[in-house]
């Protein structure tokens, strides 16, 4: 099975055409008249958060498999109408987790399915990026709560996704303190956060996030404690493995992560996004197993919306 991009829709004309210019493909300017006039099997929606749950349905009801960017949706409830809409339809809904592919994270998760590090006690959770003023001037959406949602959808869901991912445990109990120190007026929503988590099966975990890291990125990480090991996966993009002590068992570091994404003045995630999209066609061409399952996707949005309600921000 091959794929190819035939059809690219923006409601700004000058994008639309220059990115189907580039990838000689249809431009179209509406959601409705691309679903209307162009043939394709999957959907990719990248636009902004807010948008995501209705836009994915959409082409869900049209009978389309979609893939949907990070975060899922911003609110739990539409997660809901999104995982409705694919079994209804008997589509795929795919939800991008690029970071799950970054090499040290994947072996840290081996070692701690495998056992190796023993019986979790916590995790340590660091998000520390930078985002100015241009960042946010660049779209109207960002910044905003409707559209954008809040730093932990669009900055730092992925390292949310991946803790819940590694420690594979719910989260029962939260406390939490925002505040916004250098986006007033920029932003409606916090610049920082500082976040203690109760998991169900014994383990306490932290996160500390900010968006003011002095003009660049520092640092995303996880530091798990188990009883057998400790192991620090961190770098700028969690692509590094940092520390790792671990009894009768040593990971091996023999692998390079593909480099973040730029965006011009700041940098993004990392650019795993080709062996996600490998694994759309694997199981769209060969049943493969979904390395993104869209009800893990909901957790991390649940759990999201806990840290916020915590925090007494709605």
């Amino acid at each position: 099975m091959k794929a190819a991009l035939v059809a690219v829709c923006d409601s700004d004309k000058a994008k639309a055409d220059a990115l189907a210019k580039k990838y000689q493909a249809e431009a179209y300017y509406s959601v409705v008249d691309l679903f209307t006039n162009s043939d394709f099997d999957v959907a990719v929606i990248c636009t902004p958060n807010g948008l995501h749950a209705e836009q994915s349905v959409y082409a869900l009801e049209k009978g389309m498999h979609v893939i949907c960017e990070k975060p899922m949706a911003i609110k739990s409830e539409d997660c809901i109408r999104m995982v409705d809409a694919a079994q209804k339809s008997n589509r795929e809904l795919f939800i991008v987790k690029q970071n799950r592919y970054n090499p040290p994270v994947v072996e840290l998760k081996k070692a701690i399915d495998e056992g190796r590090l023993g019986r979790i006690f916590s995790v340590q959770l660091n998000c520390f990026w930078h985002r100015n003023v241009d960042y946010y001037s660049e779209e109207s959406w960002r910044g905003t709560k409707i559209l954008d949602g809040g730093v932990l959808y669009t900055q730092f869901s992925h390292f949310i996704d991946l803790m819940l991912w590694l420690m594979n445990d719910d989260v029962i109990d939260i406390c939490s303190f925002m505040r916004n120190y250098l986006h007033q007026g920029i932003t409606e929503f916090e610049d920082t956060g500082i976040v203690s988590l109760q998991f169900s099966k014994g383990a306490i975990g932290s996160i500390h996030f900010t968006t003011n890291s002095y003009r660049k990125n520092m640092e995303g990480s996880i530091t798990v404690f188990g009883e057998k090991g400790t192991v620090k996966v961190g770098g700028e993009y969690l692509n590094q493995l940092v520390y790792q002590q671990i009894e009768d068992y040593t990971i091996q570091d023999n692998q390079v992560s593909i480099p973040p994404n730029q965006y011009g003045g700041y940098t993004g995630s990392m650019s795993n996004h080709g062996l996600f999209y490998d694994n759309v066609i694997d199981v769209l061409g060969n049943k493969a197993v979904k390395t993104t399952d869209m009800y893990e996707a909901m957790k991390t949005v649940a759990l999201i919306e806990k840290i916020y309600k915590s925090a007494n921000v709605e």
